[in-house]
């Protein structure tokens, strides 16, 4: 069967529960950088393929840290993925910011300290721009769509990415606000700068659960309360993912994420291993001369 997708939806796993898809298949990938966090499951909605991945594997059974990053959007990118639709929880930073908003963030601030986040190494340099980490066409997509079905949505704001798992100190959440922080989460980053790595649109719908802990007024962030707002927001969310995967698949890709690679590379061709050019493939064939 024709197994490739040109739309990937990462989140958790109910997303794939969703009107109109009819399932295809599973897809259990192999990449040079370890095995992706699940198997992908192929659909189709209104035409469109789509590849769903559980962020933490079915059953949450995988921590921000020990998710495999670069694995999963290899896969994605494998499958034929050229856009990436993300959704997650994040804490509310500011107070316009309530339980069960959504918040599209454009900017993101890392305070991770033990993930691998990048393609590149092992034979072959790549700095990619990355002062504009979000997709701004698919972002606008997404958040017209979240607009349309009823959703209190925020467009831009900038989301801290902490390394858990655990939840902030009280200091940490007040320092953070200080900063001008809009909204505290622990896996968009990495997703966010690889798939730009990957030249696939990423855009990530946050789905607000709690006030983390700075706010005096309401309780400190919980596991229980992050499930209860996440439960609530379910079927909204999976409205907006359904919705937006048409207008996303079959947009014009005028943006820069397709061609973020084409003056990265500054290895010299001729100094570009061919154990680099074999495992990156997939992702610099259009500029390096691969081998089989």
């Amino acid at each position: 069967m024709n197994d490739t997708a040109s739309i990937g939806i990462i989140g958790g796993s109910g997303l794939y529960q969703m009107e109109g898809l009819t399932v295809l298949d599973e897809r259990k990938l192999e990449t040079p950088f370890g095995d992706p966090s699940d198997a992908y499951v192929i659909g189709e909605i209104d035409g469109v393929r789509v590849a769903f991945l559980s962020r933490h594997g079915r059953g949450h059974r995988l921590s921000p840290t020990e998710l495999n990053y670069r694995a999963n959007v290899f896969g994605f990118k494998l499958l034929g993925v050229h856009t990436i639709l993300s959704a997650s929880a994040v804490g509310s930073m500011k107070e316009e910011y309530a339980p069960t908003n959504i918040v599209f963030p454009d900017q993101f601030i890392d305070r991770t300290r033990h993930r691998a986040d990048t393609f590149f190494g092992d034979g072959i340099v790549a700095h990619v721009g990355f002062a504009d980490p979000i997709c701004t066409a698919t972002s606008s997509t997404m958040s017209k769509v979240a607009r349309e079905v009823g959703a209190r949505v925020h467009e831009g704001g900038v989301y801290l990415c902490m390394e858990g798992p655990q939840f902030s100190t009280r200091a940490e959440s007040h320092l953070y606000r200080s900063w001008n922080v809009d909204v505290i989460g622990m896996t968009n980053l990495q997703e966010a700068k690889l798939a730009r790595e990957a030249e696939i649109c990423y855009a990530t719908m946050a789905l607000v659960t709690d006030y983390d802990c700075w706010h005096e007024s309401h309780d400190d962030v919980t596991v229980e309360t992050v499930l209860a707002y996440l439960a609530k927001n379910a079927e909204t969310a999976q409205k907006i993912l359904r919705n937006s995967i048409v207008p996303a698949a079959t947009r014009n890709r005028d943006c820069a994420c397709g061609s973020a690679l084409q003056y990265a590379i500054i290895t010299q061709r001729s100094a570009i291993t061919a154990d680099a050019k074999r495992r990156l493939a997939p992702i610099i064939r259009k500029y390096v001369e691969t081998v089989d």
